[in-house]
């Protein structure tokens, strides 16, 4: 499958991935290109409405498209997917999810994927969100919660991400706890042992789940923002 996009993913729940991955669709469109925006998989949202996190990447995007494709296992419980699947009676399968989003790329310059949860985060009975990532091949930007105990979490994402031989775009630093102690300390000792590049450090937001207004922190993966052959 050609690379048209890139794969968000976090050392955890709650890290900021729905935060960077609008911030990458507005810098995305900043360079006139088509943008759209896909979460697989959503659990947590109201009876008969959409997922937080779906609704503003929805607003993000700039490619109309079918929310099915966007958006394909939705499920209602704010918990692990497979759970929900198999309380729904349903089976999360990769196939459904590839074809989804082979669609919006043929709609689209470039699809920003948003995982669920972390990296390992368990999809099926025997496939996770590592197993996506690596049919669907697209370059992964690792979103890294600034929290105590982030460093052994993103160093074993890391390592787990190059022992799956996906392409490897980058990571951010999202600050989700303004109480750390020892945050510069931190990220310079992810910078030191994380693959490079780091794309940017995103200060903490009190409000709101993400904006496009200030994207002076974050740095576009190499080659992507110009190039429709990734």
């Amino acid at each position: 499958m050609s690379a048209r996009g890139l794969f968000v993913t976090g050392t955890d729940t709650g890290v900021g991935k729905t935060r960077v991955a609008v911030a990458l669709i507005h810098a995305l469109r900043a360079q006139g290109l088509r943008v759209a925006a896909m979460k697989p998989v959503s659990a947590g949202s109201a009876p008969g409405g959409l997922n937080e996190d779906v609704e503003v990447l929805l607003q993000a995007a700039n490619v109309a498209a079918d929310i099915r494709d966007v958006n394909p296992y939705a499920f209602a419980p704010a918990i692990a997917p497979h759970i929900a699947a198999q309380q729904a009676g349903r089976r999360i399968e990769l196939d459904v999810i590839a074809a989804a989003y082979s669609r919006l790329a043929a709609a689209a310059d470039v699809v920003v994927v948003e995982g669920a949860g972390g990296w390992r985060v368990p999809l099926n009975d025997r496939e996770d969100m590592a197993d996506l990532a690596q049919r669907l091949d697209l370059p992964v930007v690792l979103v890294v919660g600034l929290r105590l105990g982030c460093l052994n979490h993103a160093l074993l994402t890391a390592e787990s991400i190059a022992n799956r031989h996906v392409p490897w775009a980058g990571w951010v630093a999202n600050h989700v706890d303004p109480g750390m102690d020892c945050q510069a300390e931190n990220i310079a000792a992810l910078r030191a042992r994380l693959p490079s590049p780091c794309l940017g450090v995103q200060d903490f937001l009190r409000e709101g789940l993400a904006s496009g207004a200030s994207l002076q922190w974050l740095t576009l993966p190499e080659g992507l923002a110009y190039s429709n052959s990734l």
